[in-house]
C-alpha cells in the first residue's frame, strides 16, 4: 500500500515555531511530528510513502532517510514551485502505481485507515473522504452526503444559516490514480475545492468516510499547545510511550530534590531541574534544558537546549530550540521561535509572537 503526504507547506500560521523548522518536523512530545503520522501508516500496513515537498525540504530527508527504521520506504520529491494541494499529488504521479493514501501532513488524528480503505473498496469509489466532526462548522469546508456516504456537494465556509451537517474535510484521502489523471500539470490547483467538486459533478464516485474520533490540525501556535494538552490528557487512541506515566524523565536528567513535578509532565534527556523549581502540567520540556533555581512552570512546551534563568515564570507558551530566557523573566501566553533571547526582568504577555534570534526587554 502507498502513501502520500503533503509536507511541502510554509506554514506562514505557525511562525514563529516552523520559521527554520518544517512544520512537518515540529516536535510532538520530543519527536518529530511527521515520525508519528509516518508510524501510524506503518501500522496499516502502508509500506511505501512519498513525501511531497517544496518548503524546507532538506531536514526532512536528513531525518527520516530511507524510512527504513520506520518499517517503510520513503520517496522524496521536490516542487520546484508550490501549486496547492492537488497540485502537489500530480506532482508525485509518476510513483504511484495503484489505489493510494492521500493525507495533509500536519493533521493529528485517530483516523481507522484500515477501515477507510476497506469502506472505499467496497464503494468502488474514485475517491473517499475522511470526514471529522468539529463545534463550529463555519469556519471550514462542508461536505454533504447521502444515506450512503455518497457526497451530495460541497460547501466553503458557510453561513450558520446554511450549515445542514457539523462534519469537515479531515485532510486524508483514498484516491485512485485516475484522480491524477484529472488535474492539470504545472498550475495551482486546489483538491478540496476544485477537484473533488469535479469529480463530483461529472459523476464520479466521491464517498464520505466518517471518523469520531482525535482529530487537530496544528496549523498554529494555539492548536500546537492544544495538541499537547490533549495527548498528556490521554485524549488520543495513539500510544505515545510515555503518556501512562504521570512524570516521566528522561536519561542522564539531573533534578534537585526540593523541586516539586506535577505532571502530566515528559522531561526528555540530559536535563538539569535546580533547588525550588515548580513544573506543573502539562508540560513538555525538550532535550538538553537548564531550568533555573526558583523557577516555574505551568501548561508550556518547551523545545531542545532552552536555558531558563533563577525565578522565571512561563505559563501557556512554546519556547522554540536554543531560547535563553534570562532571570525574573515572565512569560505568559507567549511564542518564541528559535534561538530568542529574553532580558532579566523582562514580561511578554498573552499573544506575543517573538521570531527567530530576537532579543527582547
Amino acid at each position: 500500500m502507498q502513501a502520500v503526504i503533503l509536507v511541502g507547506g510554509q506554514a506562514t500560521r505557525l511562525r514563529p515555531l516552523a520559521t527554520n523548522t518544517p512544520k512537518a518536523m515540529v516536535p510532538v512530545l520530543n519527536r518529530p511530528f511527521l515520525e508519528y503520522v509516518i508510524r501510524n501508516l506503518s501500522r496499516h500496513d502502508v509500506r511505501e510513502i512519498v513525501l511531497a515537498q517544496h518548503h524546507l525540504a532538506g531536514p526532512i530527508e536528513e531525518h527520516l532517510g530511507d524510512g527504513s527504521r520506520f518499517g517503510v520506504s520513503i520517496a522524496y520529491v521536490v516542487e520546484d514551485s508550490p501549486r496547492g494541494t492537488a497540485g502537489a499529488f500530480k506532482n508525485v504521479e509518476k510513483h504511484i502505481t495503484d489505489t493510494f493514501i492521500g493525507m495533509n501532513g500536519d493533521i493529528f488524528n485517530d483516523l481507522d485507515i484500515t477501515a477507510m480503505l476497506r469502506f472505499h473498496r467496497e464503494k468502488n469509489a474514485t475517491a473517499t473522504i475522511a470526514l471529522t466532526p468539529v463545534e463550529d462548522p463555519t469556519a471550514y469546508g462542508l461536505i454533504e452526503t447521502d444515506t450512503t456516504g455518497l457526497v451530495k456537494r460541497f460547501l466553503e465556509k458557510p453561513s450558520p444559516s446554511e450549515v445542514t451537517t457539523n462534519m469537515i474535510n479531515a485532510g486524508t484521502y483514498v484516491l485512485e490514480p485516475e484522480v491524477l489523471g484529472q488535474i492539470p500539470s504545472d498550475v495551482q490547483v486546489s483538491i478540496e475545492r476544485e477537484t473533488f467538486p469535479l469529480l463530483v459533478s461529472s459523476g464520479k464516485p466521491v464517498y464520505a468516510f466518517s471518523s469520531s474520533g482525535y482529530w487537530m490540525d496544528m496549523g498554529t501556535p494555539d492548536k500546537y499547545l492544544q495538541l499537547h494538552r490533549d495527548l498528556l490528557a490521554g485524549r488520543s487512541t495513539w500510544y505515545v510511550p510515555g503518556t501512562d506515566a504521570e512524570v516521566l524523565i528522561g536519561e542522564g536528567c539531573s533534578i534537585d530534590p526540593s523541586a516539586e513535578i506535577i505532571g502530566p509532565v515528559m522531561i526528555d534527556d540530559n536535563c538539569t531541574i535546580d533547588p525550588y523549581v515548580r513544573i506543573v502540567g502539562p508540560v513538555v520540556i525538550g532535550t538538553g534544558c537548564v531550568i533555573g533555581e526558583g523557577s516555574d512552570i505551568e501548561d508550556s512546551v518547551i523545545w531542545h537546549n532552552v536555558r531558563l534563568g533563577s525565578r522565571v515564570k512561563l505559563e501557556s507558551s512554546v519556547v522554540a530550540d536554543n531560547c535563553t530566557l534570562n532571570d525574573n523573566s515572565v512569560i505568559e501566553g507567549g511564542v518564541l521561535g528559535d534561538h530568542v533571547t529574553v532580558s532579566a526582568g523582562a514580561s511578554l504577555g498573552p499573544g506575543s509572537m517573538i521570531e527567530l534570534g530576537e532579543t527582547v526587554g
